[in-house]
């Protein structure tokens, strides 16, 4: 197994104390030289006993993150596994989440958008308002998406993602471990330099359950209202939110305050995985 960093228990107390960007910058460097070219059960075993208080998986029962499942499960690591349920999903999302749990006996834990907010947008924009403009969208996205997830990771040292380098060409410059400043956590993506293809392979390989709909061509599936199936030829994300003109193609969850992916900066020195 690779050689993580020290874990004595002043270093975790430490950790676990200092939230600032350059600590959560120096620890995201150390992971990433410990388990950059760890294979991928190794490489999320290692992140996850290096934690320094809870780690949090979320899920959106994509293929990554069936995968990612799978591991935590069989490996029965320290891992709580949530998900944010918007209200509308398509409903094989919801068959997959109710077949993953029976399958590997674990309860994935929901979040729900705050309801107020979620009538106040409604009567203000309309049921499918999001359609009007990216602005709408995004509003929609925050009060669906982003504010449960607050709410989710609270307390968490370490989010664990289903993110890939390849899923976009603005996720091309994601790192394994990365610090999410603005939640004072660490964030990792041990499925990071996975191609698609090969993390199929995995899922048909182990007997792990995956949603009917990416035979489908839905490679990428988010509310069933911003998700269409993808054409030949088109980036996995393509079907989401079609009708904007927009690569980057991202809900807000791995945004930053400046409207990027939330990247680490304070030290320049990082290892991609």
């Amino acid at each position: 197994m690779a050689e993580g960093p020290g874990r004595d228990q002043a270093a975790t107390e430490e950790a676990a104390g200092d939230r600032s960007a350059e600590a959560l910058a120096r620890r995201a460097v150390a992971l990433n030289a410990a388990f950059g070219a760890a294979e991928v059960p190794e490489r999320l075993a290692g992140l996850v006993a290096q934690a320094a208080g809870p780690v949090i998986f979320t899920t959106s029962f994509g293929l990554e993150d069936q995968v990612l499942t799978h591991l935590i499960a069989t490996a029965r690591l320290p891992v709580s596994i949530v998900t944010l349920d918007t209200g509308r999903l398509f409903p094989e999302v919801y068959a997959l989440w109710q077949e993953t749990e029976e399958r590997y006996r674990l309860l994935i834990r929901p979040y729900y958008p705050r309801h107020e907010a979620a009538e106040l947008y409604v009567r203000q924009n309309g049921i499918n308002g999001f359609y009007a403009s990216r602005d709408a969208r995004k509003s929609c996205c925050d009060i669906r998406k982003v504010e449960p997830l607050g709410r989710a990771l609270a307390g968490a040292d370490l989010w664990l993602t289903g993110l890939r380098a390849d899923q976009s060409t603005a996720r091309g410059d994601v790192r394994l471990a990365e610090a999410d400043v603005g939640r004072g956590l660490l964030k990792a993506s041990p499925l990071l330099d996975w191609t698609r293809e090969r993390t199929l392979a995995f899922a048909e390989q182990n007997g792990v359950p995956i949603n009917p709909l990416h035979a489908q061509g839905f490679v990428s599936i988010g509310c069933q209202p911003c998700t269409r199936a993808i054409r030949p030829g088109e980036p996995e994300r393509a079907g989401r939110w079609w009708w904007e003109d927009d690569a980057a193609k991202e809900c807000g969850l791995h945004l930053g305050p400046d409207g990027k992916l939330e990247r680490s900066k304070s030290v320049p020195e990082q290892v991609n995985a």
